[in-house]
């Protein structure tokens, strides 16, 4: 930090104080167990559909790959926020450099806009599978698949590098605690103490631009393939594509929507504490992680059924009390 009175223009601070929900004072520490034992639900639920599908040989499928990966990155994303998270409510484990800020920035975005890519690339799985059964084995190869990854990670990656880039060229002088859980952008943003307008609009049309985009071409692809689902002759073929699409949608939906209530609550409730708003962040950021797992492990035939196989050996594995 540079030398100068607090708050006046000399003064840059390069490591800050993570306060999260700083109205709760001394009882945050109590918000540990609840927090820690949601993260270990979300790492296990997430591993145990990853592990089932990673295990069965029948389960090696585009789609099947494509939940695994986006499961992968729910944890990923659950591990960027929760650790820190659990040391902001410490006193002694608390600080942060500017760096390690600005990275936690990038990898919480990151894996927020990746997980919107999976989703596109399964919408378009989705619609070759349903709309050309015949071609799909031809057209939807694993070298297709991991060309489109690295699309959707390149996207991710040019989406977010901007505005973490304008971040980290602005100087920041009004204080050194940041009132959050994470290094949310706007939470950091707080503490500037030069003209940031760039930084707001930039993020601000990023973020439309890309949820506007992905509804587009995500409702236009259902569209598609519930239209086509409808005009299957088989009964049977029929509802298991609907089913599988009602899956994905459900999916969509909880993460769309958690993302855009955050957003316009931040922007029209502020007069909000600065714990509701906290509140909604790591429900927008968790939630997806703790709900995906559970709609493909309970929606997926094919994945409900071997987990299914999976617990009965487990229970078989326990050894019993002879009386």
């Amino acid at each position: 930090m540079s030398t100068g009175s607090n708050g006046s223009s000399d003064v840059s601070y390069t490591s800050f104080l993570l306060l999260s929900f700083p109205g709760l004072q001394a009882s945050r520490i109590l918000l540990v167990l609840p927090f820690l034992s949601l993260y270990l639900v979300i790492i296990s639920a997430n591993a145990l559909v990853i592990h089932t599908v990673v295990a069965q040989r029948s389960l090696h499928q585009p789609m099947y790959l494509l939940i695994a990966l986006l499961l992968a990155v729910n944890i990923c994303a659950a591990t960027t926020v929760v650790p820190t998270m659990l040391f902001s409510f410490s006193t002694c484990f608390n600080r942060i450099s500017l760096t390690r800020c600005l990275v936690q920035m990038f990898c919480i975005y990151f894996f927020i806009v990746f997980d919107c890519n999976i989703l596109l690339v399964m919408a378009l799985d989705r619609y070759v599978a349903i709309c050309y059964p015949l071609r799909y084995p031809k057209i939807v190869t694993g070298q297709l698949l991991v060309g489109l990854m690295g699309v959707a990670a390149a996207r991710s990656a040019g989406i977010v590098a901007p505005v973490v880039g304008l971040a980290s060229g602005v100087r920041f002088c009004r204080s050194d605690v940041i009132h959050h859980f994470a290094c949310e952008h706007m939470a950091l943003m707080k503490l500037s103490c030069g003209d940031i307008s760039l930084n707001k609009t930039v993020g601000l049309t990023v973020r439309i631009f890309n949820r506007v985009l992905d509804m587009l071409l995500l409702g236009a692809s259902y569209s598609r393939i519930i239209h086509a689902a409808f005009r299957i002759s088989s009964g049977r073929a029929r509802s298991k594509a609907l089913n599988t699409c009602g899956s994905h949608l459900l999916v969509i939906f909880t993460v769309y929507s958690s993302t855009m209530a955050s957003s316009i609550v931040y922007r029209v409730a502020r007069t909000a504490s600065q714990d509701v708003h906290n509140l909604l962040s790591a429900f927008y950021l968790l939630l997806p992680c703790l709900v995906n797992p559970v709609v493909y492990g309970a929606r997926t035939k094919e994945i409900r059924q071997h987990l299914a196989i999976l617990f009965q050996r487990a229970q078989l594995q326990v050894p019993t009390e002879k009386p």
